[in-house]
């Protein structure tokens, strides 16, 4: 699982294929069907961009949610997801058959594969992709929680691994065959730790790095090699010669870019969509689309340092949540398009406790908290103080931002603080700079947001306490016991409907302990489109399918 500040839309509840469970013979690529435009044309430069640049682009340690886009077009997976069906297609591997009792998987991989080095892909580079995350030098520990239930993998020869499993876990499969859990790197780039890898990627997929114009943009250049333009069911897909990303901070910036044709795809939020892109050549010579899809999504929060005595309490950070207007905002800022989030996941979710109610606008309850946790304004200089440690402490703290585009939400929230006797401060902090904060737990509170992951979710490495480790994801040091033995209870649990009982107890202790302030849940995305652009359709059920759009001139 990766970072960035998606919003969110609605998830709905699928059917998924336990693979792992029912098959014992291989699967072949021609039982699939291309979903791309056969006749696509390749040719042109797709345009987009990112609101920062990424931190690290190594596949093996980059966290952040931009350098695993780029990874998506870059580095390839034992296999890939059908994003119309989300069934397991080949991709790497040919073939693979399971194991007695599904605890091994044996891959047949495809002959031919080259790395964009020109090195050939084999079973070992396989097995190395696979033993570096269990490396500490490799840094890869938001991967860990993932893997510990894998014994190890082992080459049978050069185009066949076994892969052996210790301890059933329902997502096995799909970690081990997925690019967001497990991208193929070569030994030969990657092999020594010290080489930090951080602005490049060698992997074998349908593009490779081009020219990198540090903070301003990334070229990715079509692999001419690459393996999939063999395969049946890959026909049809990233047909752009060039595909260049623009790093641009505001919001204001991009949507002129987008008007001048210097981007062919931008993202819109709420406001965007709603106000700012009402003339042309908005909705003239520029499409606007609005659609809705089952693909699993995120959402944004305010995470709080637990290990900062302020937010200990756990009615200090419920106060603060009743604090936060966000009836206010989604009227005034997302057009009334959002649900208030009420949990650490989406609230329709098969995993969520529909029960659970969203924390409303409360200042006088938020005020009646703060005064059982002992914050009170004992010198009346408006701004309520504490004893901690016997030294008196005001109730002042930061708020990082790592976007000026949801700053406006926040300011509303310093005013409403300000009433309550709590002075906010709200930094701007650098993208590289925020997240290298987050990962030295140097904060108070950081405004940042989680992508939506797998749709059959698992809760380990955002909320177990064995991920509040140095580089791990539960970066504010979260820990509830019960939370720990229900994670590790349905993370045993194959059946997705007996896991989600165990899972929606998961959310409403999580939702209860208030370690976020959880924002907002969207039911519809929007984005702005090119008339240069061909499209199949405007989405897949579980994706936009940006890898079938192609050049029409």
């Amino acid at each position: 699982m990766n970072r960035f500040q998606r919003w969110v839309r609605e998830v709905a509840v699928i059917l998924f294929v336990s693979l792992f469970l029912t098959l014992s013979t291989a699967v072949k690529a021609k039982e699939f069907k291309t979903l791309g435009n056969k006749k696509a044309p390749v040719r042109g430069t797709f345009a987009y961009s990112f609101t920062a640049e990424p931190e690290n682009l190594n596949p093996i340690s980059s966290t952040d949610d931009y350098a695993s886009q780029i990874q998506d077009y870059t580095c390839d997976s034992l296999m890939t997801l059908n994003v119309e069906t989300y069934e397991w297609m080949p991709a790497l591997a040919e073939s693979f058959t399971v194991g007695k009792n599904a605890m091994s998987y044996t891959f047949k991989l495809r002959k031919g594969v080259k790395f964009h080095d020109g090195s050939p892909l084999t079973a070992k580079d396989v097995k190395f992709s696979f033993d570096v995350i269990r490396n500490p030098a490799y840094k890869a520990s938001h991967r860990m929680p993932y893997f510990e239930n894998f014994e190890s993998v082992e080459v049978i020869d050069s185009h066949t691994v076994q892969v052996n499993i210790k301890k059933k876990y329902f997502k096995n499969f799909e970690v081990f065959v997925s690019k967001g859990f497990l991208p193929i790197v070569p030994q030969k780039a990657y092999g020594n730790p010290k080489k930090k890898m951080s602005k490049k990627i060698i992997c074998s997929g349908p593009y490779k790095m081009g020219k990198y114009n540090k903070a301003k943009s990334i070229e990715l250049l079509r692999n001419k090699d690459w393996w999939g333009w063999q395969v049946p069911h890959m026909a049809g897909k990233y047909n752009f010669n060039k595909r260049i990303i623009r790093f641009l901070k505001e919001e204001n910036l991009r949507l002129q870019m987008m008007e001048k044709g210097r981007l062919d795809f931008l993202e819109l939020g709420k406001e965007a969509y709603h106000k700012k892109t009402n003339n042309p050549p908005w909705g003239k010579t520029i499409k606007k689309v609005e659609i809705e899809n089952r693909a699993p999504k995120g959402y944004g929060f305010v995470g709080f340092n637990l290990l900062d005595e302020k937010f200990k309490d756990k009615n200090v950070r419920k106060a603060l949540a009743h604090l936060l207007n966000r009836e206010l905002i989604n009227e005034k800022f997302r057009y009334g398009k959002s649900h208030l989030a009420t949990g650490p996941w989406y609230r329709f979710s098969l995993y969520a406790d529909q029960t659970v109610r969203p924390l409303m606008f409360e200042p006088e309850t938020a005020k009646k908290l703060l005064d059982k946790a002992g914050w009170r304004d004992s010198d009346k200089n408006g701004t309520r103080d504490k004893l901690i440690n016997g030294k008196k402490t005001e109730f002042v703290f930061t708020l990082l931002l790592p976007s000026k585009d949801v700053e406006k939400y926040f300011t509303l929230y310093k005013e409403d603080l300000k009433k309550a006797g709590i002075q906010m401060n709200i930094q701007y902090v650098e993208w590289n700079t925020f997240l290298k904060s987050v990962d030295d737990k140097k904060f108070e509170t950081v405004a940042m947001g989680w992508n939506g992951g797998s749709v059959h979710l698992d809760p380990k490495q955002i909320w177990h306490s064995a991920s509040a480790r140095k580089g791990g994801s539960n970066f504010i040091s979260y820990s509830n016991p019960e939370v720990d033995k229900l994670i590790d209870q349905g993370r045993d649990v194959l059946d997705h409907n007996q896991r989600a009982k165990l899972f929606k107890k998961v959310y409403k202790l999580i939702a209860a302990d208030v370690p976020y302030i959880f924002m907002f849940n969207d039911k519809y995305a929007h984005y702005g489109l090119a008339p240069g652009v061909g499209q199949v359709k405007p989405t897949y059920k579980f994706d936009l399918g940006q890898e079938y759009w192609w050049a029409t001139k």
